[in-house]
């Protein structure tokens, strides 16, 4: 027998071993496929797609929104997994969520219908006596105020979820130690509640909507205010402006009321308008933002920081008074803007693409948090609300 035989012979064991093994992990690979993500080197689609404030990419999950081109630091995933659409399918399956309104916020009754968000399987309700059947409650904090009184009597069915529903500032709402561990579910304004519903938000411009044009302005800075109180933030600022710049002013806090009408009227005549917030708290961006914003003046803003700001509208479709070291040299930028068109102009560029959309108070509240809880069934506790919002 020839040397190399003899190797061929030796070695068939071991080929044969080699090639199984080989087979095996081929198969395992066909059916096995292994959790490995690369990265994306897609530039044209991840790199270069258009910045938006956080609130107007979250609503678009609640609108249910398919325009994708919309990046935020809240984690939105489109694509369900088995187990969601699964659960998915049962919601489907099931009878209509409903809300019981315990309280109606400051005795005022609203319309109890969610079909203007095209939200559809929910019922609202304020009767009573369906208590022991509905999926969630909606309590108003300011009235149950103070000591928990006006509260449920009766023991929680175990499938039902209190859900805490405040719009008022920290500074402008009673804390009440009772409310820890009371509430499953928060519905309020700041961006990291459960059920996050702020003032206003941002809405992509139908294309058929005529382009913005700017009113005609005889004012150049305006503020309309009620409550003052003489030892806040925003009226000292206030005094120290009017040193170096006329502003126009109005409400009762200057003995001025000014109805509805009036309001839209004044703003929409000013340049600039003072969008100063009575408290200085984290996502506290009102209507004094939003409301200038779609009557055509640039808000000057004073109350979280710029950055919370941009949180909620873009940078550039206001001013900040954080901005500038003193009001005298805020109120130079204004004069400033006052003489050169093309950059106050530059404050506008943002309603190419977006329009303002403010939040009806109540009724979208009570339809954001029907529509939460029947797409999450799962238990669900809030353990710390002094803490977390009072801090």
């Amino acid at each position: 027998m020839s040397s190399s035989a003899g190797w061929g012979t030796f070695l068939q064991p071991y080929v044969y071993r080699s090639l199984g093994v080989v087979c095996f992990l081929l198969v395992c690979f066909m059916y096995y496929t292994p959790d490995i993500k690369f990265p994306s080197f897609n530039f044209h689609n991840e790199i270069f797609r258009p910045p938006c404030p956080k609130v107007q990419c979250a609503n678009r999950t609640l609108t249910q929104d398919s325009n994708q081109n919309c990046t935020s630091v809240l984690h939105i995933n489109p694509h369900l997994n088995d187990t969601q659409k699964t659960q998915a399918a049962a919601v489907d399956t099931e009878p209509d969520t409903i809300l019981l309104i315990w309280m109606w916020p400051f005795g005022r009754k609203y319309d109890l219908s969610c079909k203007i968000f095209n939200i559809t399987r929910c019922q609202l309700t304020d009767d009573k006596s369906l208590y022991h059947k509905v999926h969630g409650v909606l309590f108003h904090h300011r009235d149950f105020q103070p000591n928990l009184s006006g509260m449920v009597k009766e023991p929680r069915p175990w499938f039902q979820k209190w859900v805490w529903f405040n719009m008022e500032s920290p500074a402008n709402s009673r804390q009440i130690h009772e409310i820890n561990n009371l509430f499953n579910l928060t519905c309020n304004y700041r961006l990291d509640s459960n059920i996050p519903v702020p003032y206003g938000y941002l809405v992509p411009r139908p294309s058929e909507v005529e382009s913005f044009k700017l009113p005609a302005k005889d004012k150049l800075v305006c503020w309309i205010v009620s409550n003052w109180k003489p030892q806040s933030k925003r009226v000292h600022f206030y005094n120290e402006l009017k040193k170096h710049i006329n502003i126009n002013t109005y409400g009762n806090g200057f003995g001025r009321r000014v109805s509805e009408e009036d309001y839209s009227k004044i703003v929409t005549s000013c340049k600039f308008y003072l969008s100063f917030e009575n408290s200085v708290c984290k996502d506290y961006v009102t209507e004094k933002l939003y409301r200038p914003m779609m009557l055509g003046s640039v808000p000057v803003v004073l109350g979280t920081s710029r950055p919370n700001y941009e949180d909620h509208v873009p940078g550039e479709s206001f001013i900040h008074v954080d901005d500038y070291s003193t009001p005298k040299e805020l109120a130079e930028r204004l004069l400033y803007l006052d003489q050169n068109n093309t950059e106050y102009m530059r404050y506008f560029n943002w309603r190419n693409k977006f329009e303002v959309q403010r939040t009806q108070f109540v009724r979208e509240h009570a339809c954001r948090t029907c529509n939460y809880l029947k797409n999450h069934r799962e238990y669900q506790a809030f353990h710390d609300l002094n803490k977390w919002y009072w801090g």
